[in-house]
């Protein structure tokens, strides 16, 4: 059991790149609100059964 426990704290300090990323821009005030616009977006799109045009998500094109 200790032994698990040593690689589990060996391994704290190995936190994905991305996780990092995601960290600093949680605090990014203008971050957060492009955020929750395109989750808006994304959301209002679904309920609406909007398809293509302007209203597509940039990164997935969706």
């Amino acid at each position: 059991m200790e032994e698990v426990l040593s690689v589990v704290k060996q391994n704290e300090g190995a936190v994905n790149p991305r996780i990092r990323v995601l960290k600093k821009k949680i605090n990014d005030k203008d971050y957060l609100c492009e955020a929750i616009q395109r989750i808006a977006l994304v959301l209002s799109n679904e309920i609406s059964g909007v398809s293509g045009g302007k209203e597509t998500d940039e990164r997935t094109g969706r």
